[in-house]
């Protein structure tokens, strides 16, 4: 439901001809422009959260399959950019199983995409996808692009995020140990999957910084010294370019596991510092039994299920308890 678009109410009464004029103070007049944000009908969105590799791709596809119309909007740094879809671990068109995804590989490689330019992107996402009717769901792991998106006022109060939209977050999570033991074993399968070959296919041995664009991607910078090794030919020996691709991909391993801890961190401190109402699903179990019969069985119980009830609530307004 939306304002209405008929004439404020301060236009419709007419005054006596004899009443005398009236001084309004501006605030005043601000406030019979429009009404107040809790007078407002709020349009709801979903936002998952979590470090990266605990399943925020695939909870938010199963939750889009579900709620009729779900539409995902991505908030990953590096994801919004095209290339390198190994590397920045982007779902894949089979995974999204025909549910539409914005900001997903749309960015040009070189550019800087700030936080500025994801509320102004996202934002307008959103109100493509409500005015469809459907169910914005925002996905990411990337924390600092939500904060600033959720905590954005504006430059009016009337018109921030939070008096325009209820909010239901989910933070999908895993332990620390279990995380980091599954991050690191990803990163071998997407060694296996092409992640030096894509690095390789954007090398250039004329930029010595990885400031800027998709080129700050967890797995290009640390491959740097391998591909500069790989390069020369001669004066090195096949077990030193093996050695020195061996001590890149545990460099990725590491950065990955601290990036994963740091974004576990923020996540707490949006609840405890922020006090932001966020719902824990907690999929350490699931993790646990990967490779295992009973994986499927355990994350429909232990988070698609839970996050299905959750959300359902947050979208027909009953009571939790």
């Amino acid at each position: 439901m939306r304002l209405s678009n008929s004439m404020p109410v301060c236009q419709q009464i007419q005054l006596p001809n004899n009443c005398p004029a009236l001084e309004i103070p501006t605030g005043m007049l601000k406030l019979l422009e429009r009404p107040p944000p809790a007078m407002w009908h709020k349009e709801k969105l979903v936002i998952i959260m979590g470090a990266t590799g605990t399943g925020k791709s695939r909870l938010s596809v199963d939750l889009a399959t579900e709620f009729h119309a779900a539409e995902i909007i991505n908030s990953d740094k590096m994801q919004v950019y095209k290339g390198l879809d190994v590397v920045t671990n982007k779902i894949t068109d089979r995974e999204t199983r025909g549910v539409p995804h914005h900001l997903l590989g749309t960015v040009d490689p070189n550019a800087d995409f700030t936080s500025r330019n994801f509320c102004d992107n996202a934002s307008a996402s959103i109100e493509s996808i409500l005015m469809k009717g459907s169910l914005p769901i925002i996905v990411g792991g990337s924390n600092s692009y939500i904060e600033a998106l959720v905590d954005d006022d504006g430059d009016d109060e009337f018109w921030g995020f939070r008096s325009k939209y209820d909010c239901c977050c989910l933070w999908l999570d895993v332990s620390t140990p279990v995380l980091h033991e599954f991050v690191s074993k990803r990163v071998d399968s997407m060694v296996e999957n092409g992640l030096v070959d894509e690095v390789r296919g954007m090398f250039d041995p004329e930029k010595t910084e990885y400031r800027e664009g998709i080129r700050k991607s967890i797995g290009v910078p640390e491959l740097d010294k391998y591909l500069r090794v790989e390069r020369r030919h001669f004066g090195v020996d096949g077990e030193t370019r093996a050695r020195v691709l061996r001590e890149a991909i545990d460099e990725i391993k590491r950065n990955t596991c601290n990036l994963a801890s740091r974004q576990r961190e923020k996540i707490q401190r949006l609840r405890r510092v922020k006090g932001w109402n966020i719902h824990r699903i907690d999929a350490t179990e699931v993790f646990r039994k990967r490779g295992k019969e009973e994986v499927d069985g355990a994350w429909e119980k232990l988070v698609a299920r839970p996050s299905s009830f959750l959300v359902r609530n947050f979208l027909y307004e009953c009571v939790l308890t």
